[in-house]
């Protein structure tokens, strides 16, 4: 049987988009034209989601050994069909002339514009890839202690708007290891009597309770606070510092005596069960406020105000050894917004300049960034930083 043109497939169907425009075949009683071999078009070898380009693990310098040929998946083309039939498609009705397109409106500025993506700062790329690889290990025991890789909260009250998250360190990601920062946001009461509070933990990575040490530590405060909410906001509306840092201090003893009889039943040593604390305390009485910030250990606090960054606790690195408690509490400013973090974002803070004139620049416009761009903003990677990061904000209208 004589055959079409290559590249023409049944009942009209193409071959190769590469190929010539169709022409129709011979018709019957016309010498037939000389068949063809078909011949299998070459396709590149698939690639490996492993090479270094701009989604491999090598953008971040990490030497990632490639996959095994075997375990490459060939792909081979579907072969042409011996036979084709051309068909002349039928007359298509004419199409009406379609109305002028309006010109496009154009792009939004300031808040509503499109953030700037900035995979790192700084000259030289981190070690580590930019997302997540290996997963921890999981006991089927123990599954309600997974921890996820990131966690995110937000709220509104008043005349302020919340936004936290905590999520691994780049070692930890590459390492299949769990995230060890801890986060927790609760409200507790009802009506302008509430408080909002937020409390994270951070402990040393190479320490082994380190996790459970931060989680217990921030529930135990936590817990603390709910039990004495009604006597906090009373203090913390008639602005009495001594009191709530008297109290305030208290438990948070209370929560590192927890922390080290805990590490005597697991016959651990006290610096390995334990994590540094900040918590954060927020009327929602929009008629107060003042903003009630205490805690121990690694961390930081720190304020953007006029568009300058400044540390609250420029002696923290040193008071680090010795466990002192810090205890800050003051009437917020409209414009001002409060960062408190763990020990993986405020080294860099107070370490590299870029970060935080990165942030400034991002949190310079009124309107406070979503969830999704908050945890990009907290996320900015900078080579020898890949500690777990935790941090709450806080901005005032």
């Amino acid at each position: 049987m004589p055959q079409g043109p290559a590249g023409v497939g049944p009942a009209g169907g193409r071959g190769a988009a590469s190929e010539p425009p169709l022409l129709p075949g011979p018709r019957q009683g016309d010498a037939a034209a000389p068949a063809k071999t078909p011949t299998l078009p070459t396709l590149p070898p698939p690639r490996d989601p492993r090479s270094g380009d701009a989604t491999g693990y090598a953008l971040g310098g990490v030497a990632v050994p490639p996959m095994p040929e075997s375990e490459l998946p060939v792909r081979r083309p579907e072969s042409p069909p011996t036979e084709a039939r051309f068909e002349p498609p039928a007359a298509a009705p004419p199409v009406p002339a379609a109305p002028p397109v309006p010109a496009a409106a154009p792009a939004p500025a300031g808040p509503a514009a499109a953030r700037p993506e900035v995979s790192h700062l700084g000259d030289r790329a981190p070690t580590y890839a930019p997302e997540p690889g290996a997963l921890p290990p999981a006991d089927p025991a123990a599954l309600d202690a997974l921890t996820p890789d990131t966690v995110l909260e937000g709220a509104r009250y008043g005349t302020y708007t919340l936004r936290a998250a905590s999520l691994r360190g780049d070692s930890a990601r590459y390492r299949g290891e769990a995230r060890r920062d801890f986060l927790l946001t609760a409200r507790f009461g009802s009506g302008d009597e509430a408080l909002v509070l937020v409390v994270l933990a951070g402990g040393d990575r190479a320490a082994p309770g380190a996790a459970e040490a931060a989680a217990e530590l921030c529930r135990t405060v936590a817990g603390a606070v709910g039990r004495s909410q009604e006597r906090l906001a009373e203090d913390i509306r008639a602005g009495r510092r001594d009191a709530l840092r008297s109290g305030l201090q208290r438990l948070t003893d209370r929560g590192y005596g927890r922390l080290r009889a805990r590490a005597a039943e697991l016959g651990l040593a006290e610096t390995a069960y334990t994590a540094g604390l900040r918590g954060l305390l927020l009327p929602v009485d929009p008629q107060c406020r003042t903003r009630v910030c205490f805690g121990a250990g690694a961390g930081g606090l720190f304020r953007l105000r006029s568009g300058a960054w400044q540390d609250l606790e420029p002696d923290a690195q040193a008071e680090d050894t010795e466990g002192g408690f810090r205890f800050r509490a003051s009437v917020a400013r409209s414009g001002d917004t409060l960062l408190l973090c763990s020990g993986g974002l405020a080294e860099p803070m107070r370490e590299e300049a870029a970060l935080p004139a990165e942030l400034a620049a991002r949190w310079a416009e009124q309107e406070p960034p979503g969830l999704a761009a908050f945890l990009a903003d907290t996320q900015l990677r900078l080579k020898g930083y890949a500690d777990d990061r935790t941090a709450a904000a806080v901005w005032e209208a």
